[in-house]
């Protein structure tokens, strides 16, 4: 019996140490032709340039200028809790998300395509970088930036 607890810990070292390394690296993402990457086919990534239901979100409408929406959505993404901005160029913002307990890391994208009356449309994605399943976890962060962003 005196064993036990000893080998549950070194279970629980050895899970920790395994999954130290979940950053996975860094995808090559951006803009190309227009378009945002497109998902991958495992269920963990949401875009709103995605054709199809298991990866389709809708876009966010935003009502106001594109730099009013740009600022507003930076103020957000600082707002966030464990997440770095990593690139804000012109049309274009990208972002990591780290989840809490084991510091999985997912790729944001925003892409500010155009501007027309007052209306500004910001295409997303957002995609695990590694596993396959989510739960959920990247629809459920855009609609809470949508929330946010009033859209």
């Amino acid at each position: 019996m005196g064993g036990r607890p000893m080998k549950n810990k070194c279970m629980v070292i050895v899970g920790l140490i395994l999954f130290a390394g979940c950053a996975g690296t860094m995808p090559d993402l951006g803009i190309n032709n227009g378009e945002l990457t497109p998902c991958p086919k495992t269920p963990n990534c949401v875009n709103s340039q995605a054709v199809g239901e298991k990866h389709y979100i809708e876009s966010i409408r935003y009502t106001g200028t594109q730099q009013e929406a740009r600022a507003h959505l930076l103020q957000i993404l600082e707002s966030e809790n464990r997440t770095k901005i990593l690139t804000t160029q012109g049309n274009y913002i990208r972002a990591e998300f780290m989840s809490a307990l084991f510091r999985f890391v997912d790729d944001v994208e925003f892409y500010f395509p155009k501007e027309q009356a007052g209306k500004v449309v910001i295409h997303i994605r957002s995609a695990s970088r590694i596993g396959y399943s989510d739960l959920g976890a990247n629809r459920k962060r855009v609609e809470r930036i949508r929330e946010k962003m009033g859209a």
